[in-house]
């Protein structure tokens, strides 16, 4: 009997071992998949671009955007340092490839799959560091309801909210993160130092007093007002996307680049129309905003190097900063392309989604033409709009009464009028008249890169929304014999100029309600999304940069 009992003993022990195998297995291959969802792809620049003092500036800068790659680890999770640590020590095949996804997801939640955690079982904050895990958006909300006299530091970009015995704090981030925003200050006036041209070095000394006083207004406005630059730099707390509970705090993030003087020069027309796109928009003239400052500046660059909230998951193709609206109201918004992340992500992840869901007739108008372009009027249109309101009498941000809604919302804003705005400029003759079945078409194949990046990410929840009012008017059609989508020309532009007149007003408005109504209706997987989405299985995501200047770096 003795016997018997041993070897069932031994007999489950090696049923359990099998089995942990066999999970053990199956995890290696669900990071494995995951892992190529993002396509290695060198990012090169060119150096004969630079001089020798231009060369150390780039490397000073490169240093500071490492720091900023430091700072956003611990703004997204509080236990991001201590999972790294971990990772880092395992010499376990699932901990080395966990570790690959966790640099590349910047934390131990998948970005591409509602933030689930592939590291351990805990659940993503919405209000990532931000805020106390255990903070519930009504207890912010009475606190300042009980508290007036704070809501200006609670609802601050550059503030993180902390619990001090039964009071809420408001920490400037300048004291906050005080060690490494040194450091970095240290880097940005070495970069001065070797900084020939004046308005780069105004700009990198007034970030760096900006990162240790956490006031940036100053520095903003220098960097509206970099000229003749080679290097184009900006660093700082900019977006909002990663504070999911009221889109308020500001994560840290770096883009060094160079000017691509030749294609700056071809684009730069297109800024002095800003005022005229304005006049266009499809809103009552109450809520059109002329209160903007007029620049527009437009630069094409080739990135060297991304840090922090831009680097995290999906890469950035362009940017449009600054964010304060109090500078945008001096002195407007400036627009930068990123063109050598354009074209890596137009020939290997664009062209093949295209290949696999549009309709054959329309496959000829996807063009890299009409990908940029649109990228371009994505920018400048999140530079018109509403910005300031005035809501029951008082004034206000549009992104303060849209609260956690606004980055879905002015995503979505800015897709549409990229649209809309290059039809006005098509009229206005500064595209042929070809141009405009380049722009649905390209957009359409487009809209499933950015849903799969997720339909809760503001890009991915924007371009659903889209969709499913697009196709819900008829703009778009859906072929479920073919599973296949097109374009249907003669309704996509009433329909989209529905769509816009719908969102700006929802801003102008400061329309929390309405805005939450319309992402229930429509930020959500139709079937034929779904079933389109089920065809791009394979296909890569997005690519994953091999920054040449890393290579550089690790030489010297």
């Amino acid at each position: 009997m003795k016997k018997l009992i041993f070897l069932l003993s031994i007999a489950s022990l090696f049923f359990i071992l099998l089995n942990c195998q066999k999970k053990a297995g199956n995890e290696v291959t669900m990071l494995r998949e995951q892992l190529a969802k993002f396509v290695p792809t060198e990012i090169s620049y060119d150096t004969s671009l630079l001089t020798e003092k231009e060369t150390v500036v780039l490397e000073k800068l490169y240093q500071a955007g490492k720091i900023m790659d430091e700072i956003f680890l611990k703004q997204v999770y509080s236990r991001n340092e201590e999972i790294l640590a971990e990772l880092q020590k395992s010499r376990a095949e699932t901990d080395q490839l966990r570790l690959q996804l966790f640099h590349i997801m910047f934390g131990p939640f998948n970005r591409l799959d509602h933030n689930n955690p592939f590291y351990g079982n805990g659940a993503k904050p919405a209000g990532a560091d931000f805020y106390p895990e255990d903070m519930t958006k009504e207890e912010f909300l009475k606190w300042i309801e009980n508290h007036p006299e704070d809501k200006e530091s609670f609802t601050s970009e550059f503030t993180v909210i902390r619990r001090e015995g039964d009071k809420l704090l408001a920490i400037p981030y300048s004291q906050y993160f005080k060690e490494e925003l040194t450091s970095a200050a240290t880097y940005l006036r070495e970069a001065a130092n070797y900084a020939d041209n004046p308005s780069l070095q105004k700009y990198l000394l007034s970030r760096a007093d900006a990162f240790l006083s956490n006031d940036y207004y100053q520095s903003d406005k220098d960097w509206m007002d970099l000229k003749d630059h080679t290097i184009e730099v900006v660093i700082g707390p900019y977006e909002v996307y990663e504070d999911e509970l009221f889109n308020y705090k500001a994560s840290f993030e770096a883009f060094i680049t160079l000017r691509d003087p030749a294609e700056s020069h071809k684009l730069a027309r297109f800024g002095g129309y800003l005022l005229d796109i304005e006049r266009n928009l499809p809103i009552p003239e109450e809520y059109k905003n002329f209160k903007r400052g007029s620049e527009s500046p437009i630069v094409v660059a080739q990135e060297v190097f991304s840090a922090g909230d831009t680097k995290a998951g999906v890469q950035t193709i362009a940017f449009t900063l600054p964010n304060d609206e109090r500078v945008r109201a001096e002195k407007g918004s400036k627009k930068v392309m990123l063109k050598n992340v354009n074209e890596a992500k137009f020939n290997q992840i664009l062209l093949p989604i295209a290949a696999r869901v549009l309709d054959g007739s329309q496959l000829q108008d996807v063009t890299f033409e009409a990908f940029f372009n649109h990228v371009l009027m994505h920018e400048m249109s999140h530079g018109v709009g509403p910005g300031f309101i005035t809501v029951d009498g008082e004034q206000t941000e549009v992104k303060k009464e849209l609260k956690e809604t606004y980055s879905t919302m002015e995503e979505c804003k800015a897709d549409i009028l990229g649209m809309y705005n290059i039809i006005f400029l098509m009229k206005k003759g500064e595209f042929p008249a070809s141009f405009e079945n380049e722009t649905w078409s390209t957009f359409l194949a487009g809209i499933f890169r950015s849903v799969r990046f997720g339909i809760t990410e503001a890009h991915g929840a924007g371009c659903t929304i889209i969709y499913n009012y697009l196709l819900e008017k008829g703009g778009y059609e859906y072929d479920q014999a073919a599973l296949k989508v097109r374009v249907n020309i003669k309704k996509i532009y009433p329909a989209l100029e529905e769509l816009a007149a719908k969102i700006l007003t929802i801003q102008a408005e400061g329309n929390y309600e309405g805005a939450k109504q319309i992402i229930a209706a429509y930020a959500v997987e139709s079937s034929s999304m779904t079933a389109l989405k089920a065809k791009l299985t394979g296909l890569p995501v997005d690519i994953r940069p091999v920054f040449q200047i890393e290579k550089i770096m690790q030489n010297k």
